[in-house]
């Protein structure tokens, strides 16, 4: 929360490396360009969007190590 794109995508893509095939993590962002930042990461790296929620002011993701 509070960080401005590219930095939420920079941080998920370290995390991926740090973490299990297989593994969950969840993000919660509320920049408005994170949702399309991720869905391109998800596109360039094995990980999986499991679930989005978006609330008024953030949304949560649910990625998986594929």
């Amino acid at each position: 929360m509070g960080l401005r794109c590219p930095l939420p995508v920079l941080k998920i893509a370290k995390k991926i490396k740090e973490i299990n095939k297989g593994d969950i993590i969840k993000v919660k962002v509320d920049d408005p360009k994170a949702e399309k930042d991720i869905n391109e990461l998800n596109k360039q790296i094995k990980i999986k969007i499991k679930k989005k929620i978006r609330h008024n002011d953030f949304m949560l993701f649910e990625i998986e190590k594929n």
